[in-house]
């Protein structure tokens, strides 16, 4: 049995006929959890395998205390927070890793590059983005409740160049590529918002960009794979959807890890990437508190955003987790229904194991197989969550939901017709939970929204989705 000492995976057996490996991760120094098969060859290049994950089996603990864990974290624990988080890779990778750590340190603390990525938030990403009172919208919860309700406020990352949240990301993640020396950019994208994101910072900055992107999410998304192309992407299909190119996006990666860089846009993997890709987007939470400062002179009360892997749920949150006076509710693709095996609520239904290089929630079955997930929101479609949201459930410092595709399609529809902005699917769902938070909340409460992108890739879809006899639920005569 060998034992790679950085991860803790204990490789127990090795069938001589279908190479698959047999492994166990050992807690400490004595409990170890079940086995669960992986391939080697995936295994070996350091991706724990698209259908498989790690299911761990762990004595219950005491509640972590938040902001110990947190600031434990900042102080350079190798990206843990609490049990979840860390590097589930083989050696080949930990080198690479560590550099990428190094100059992402470098680059907090480096004017220059501070500098650099200010002038480009602002002049060519479009930053600070507006903090909206959707006022029409606030009207209609609080005519829905007797004239009570909070104000509702939305967090403008669909006015982004590119039309979502990824860009923040994208073009510092692209910087560091170019300071590195990479001559080319890997990516994987679900909906295609951070494969347009990267394709546009690499157009910028001359870099070669290859994205991958499943060939269900292609025919869904089929405007934003132009937009790549139009960019100069080259855009490789694989079959399946984001979890399935994430997994072929690694393996380009590894097998060219001197020149490429792969420039993830979701707060999962092995660290630093789940840190880095928070960082970037905490832009986000830093605005809002400057600009709730200048609207109403204190901070939001509720934070809501739309959970898949979170990052722009975190780039909203981070700013606030510390401060407990600030609800911080993150929300779940419901698809069918949580009874149903058609959605992608993780933190609801799923349990902890490793994939992608990192331990969160996962949906799994019984045998640590993948779960494949399903939400009319594709960007939402993935089986896993960053391993900060994970600590944020376990803590309790985060709340989390679920909506079905229906409330997620109505509410999209519904801010189309009463504040003509038309957001994503996926951020969608953050505004379809607005239905069931508006009238427990007293009248006066900020609530911020996180409008994490719009959504033109979505119209045709939302026109023709079976949900939508669309002139009898909001004829565009009547005055909501």
């Amino acid at each position: 049995m060998a034992c790679n000492m950085r991860t803790g995976l204990l490789i127990s057996q090795i069938c001589p006929t279908s190479g698959h490996v047999s492994v166990k991760r050992r807690i400490g120094n004595a409990s170890v959890v079940r086995a669960v098969i992986v391939d080697h060859n995936t295994f070996v290049k350091g991706i724990i395998s698209s259908t498989s994950s790690l299911i761990m089996r762990r004595p219950t603990l005491p509640k972590p205390q938040l902001v110990e864990e947190t600031d434990h974290e900042r102080k350079g624990c190798k990206g843990k927070f609490g049990r979840f988080g860390g590097n589930f890779v083989p050696e080949t990778l930990i080198s690479c890793l560590s550099n990428l750590e190094a100059e992402f340190n470098l680059v907090l603390h480096d004017a220059q590059f501070q500098a650099e990525l200010a002038t480009a938030l602002r002049d060519y990403v479009g930053r600070e983005t507006p903090l909206y009172f959707a006022e029409r919208l606030t009207n209609h919860y609080k005519k829905n409740n007797n004239g009570e309700g909070p104000e509702i406020y939305l967090k403008r990352e669909d006015l982004n160049h590119g039309g979502a949240h990824k860009i923040n990301n994208a073009i510092a993640q692209a910087m560091i590529a170019k300071r590195l020396g990479r001559k080319s950019v890997v990516a994987a994208t679900g909906a295609g918002q951070h494969g347009v994101a990267t394709a546009a910072a690499c157009a910028k900055l001359s870099l070669q960009c290859t994205i991958f992107m499943g060939t269900k999410d292609m025919e869904k998304q089929s405007s934003n794979l132009v937009l790549m192309k139009l960019l100069g992407a080259e855009v490789k299909s694989v079959d399946g959807n984001f979890k399935d190119a994430t997994s072929e996006a690694f393996r380009e990666w590894v097998g060219n890890l001197e020149s490429s860089y792969y420039l993830t846009g979701t707060v999962v993997g092995p660290h630093p990437c789940p840190s880095m890709v928070r960082e970037f987007q905490s832009v986000i939470g830093k605005e809002t508190r400057r600009q709730a400062m200048e609207k109403w002179g204190g901070k939001p009360d509720v934070l809501v955003a739309c959970v898949g892997s979170g990052s722009n749920a975190l780039g909203l949150f981070h700013e606030f987790i510390k401060e407990e006076d600030v609800r911080l509710i993150g929300v779940e693709a419901g698809g069918f229904g949580l009874e149903s095996d058609k959605h992608s609520a993780t933190l609801a239904k799923g349990d902890v194991g490793v994939y992608h290089g990192t331990m969160s929630y996962l949906l799994q079955d019984e045998e640590g197989q993948i779960i494949r997930p399903h939400s009319v929101g594709v960007g939402l479609e993935y089986p896993a969550v960053g391993p900060e949201l994970s600590f944020l459930k376990d803590t309790g410092r985060a709340e989390y939901y679920s909506v079905t595709d229906k409330e997620a399609l109505d509410a999209c529809q519904l801010l189309c017709r009463l504040e003509g902005i038309i957001p994503s699917l996926e951020a969608s769902h953050a505004l379809a939970f607005l239905n069931k938070l508006c009238p427990t909340l007293p009248t006066g409460t900020k609530v911020v929204v996180n409008c994490s992108g719009r959504g033109d890739k979505d119209a045709e879809m939302i026109l023709n989705h079976k949900y939508y006899p669309m002139e009898k639920q909001f004829p565009a005569s009547q005055n909501l």
